[in-house]
């Protein structure tokens, strides 16, 4: 017979410290809203103060906001400090921050394609690098990067969003050989279309809204509390031995 209190525990996150990027809208700010929620104390990183300040005042549990700006990688050192100070080095970082430009392949700029690939792919890998040592000392971490349908799939105007989606991908499986050793779990989620600031063009045409909806095999398109469930499995020790994966959350959309 299992343990049930052994199970119950197996997702609890409390007394836990995670930091969050792209805390102030979309499923970033659902992510930080939910670890906080379930106990952790969560740093939530984002550029825009107001929101960010909103999400911070209006969470409940422990939360420190700290305002920056991903894209200057010169200040990254300054950045990891500020992280680590409100209630010590996390053990959970979610890597939700990113940008897309939404650039068919002949309009791509050299700037366009520069802040996608680093917001959305080289960021989640130094700030891991950097948060990694304090994760090994305690033999205990959990990275969760954000993946996409572009993962694997192009969408029309999306090859430098796509690219680097691609990239976090592999970036998850190379992080996984690196660190797991360590007890470093390193996963991705893979949202499938979810309402945030990213999607509004998409949730702003109904007909192509439905048409996703359809593509999808439980029918419908996802709600922000579809990511509640995956983020605190990949966050907590029910994941103990998986890591190097890519879990879409998509209601079935990449399996059609």
């Amino acid at each position: 017979m299992p343990d049930m209190t052994h199970m119950t525990g197996l997702f609890d996150v409390s007394g836990k410290v995670a930091c969050v990027t792209g805390a102030s809208s979309g499923l970033g700010r659902r992510a930080a809203t939910v670890l906080a929620n379930a106990g952790a104390s969560v740093v939530g990183v984002a550029r825009r103060k107001d929101e960010l300040e909103t999400w911070h005042n209006e969470t409940e549990g422990q939360t420190a906001p700290v305002v920056a700006d991903l894209g200057d990688r010169a200040r990254l050192d300054s950045i990891v400090d500020n992280i680590c100070q409100p209630f010590g080095a996390p053990q959970i970082i979610v890597h939700a921050a990113g940008i897309n430009t939404r650039q068919a392949a002949h309009e791509v700029t050299d700037g366009g394609w520069d802040i996608t690939m680093m917001l959305n792919l080289t960021i989640p890998f130094f700030l891991s690098q950097a948060l990694v040592p304090e994760m090994a000392k305690a033999g205990w971490g959990r990275i969760i990067n954000f993946a996409s349908l572009q993962s694997t799939r192009a969408f029309p105007g999306g090859i430098a969003y796509g690219a680097s989606k691609g990239g976090v991908s592999q970036l998850t499986r190379a992080m996984a050989e690196a660190w797991s050793k360590d007890g470093i779990n390193a996963n991705a989620i893979g949202p499938g279309f979810f309402p945030t600031e990213l999607t509004a063009a998409v949730f702003g045409d109904e007909d192509r809204a439905a048409r996703n909806a359809a593509q999808t095999c439980v029918g419908r398109n996802g709600r922000l509390e579809d990511i509640d469930g995956p983020l605190l499995f990949l966050s907590s020790s029910a994941s103990d031995y998986v890591t190097g994966q890519v879990l879409m959350v998509d209601g079935g959309f990449t399996a059609k």
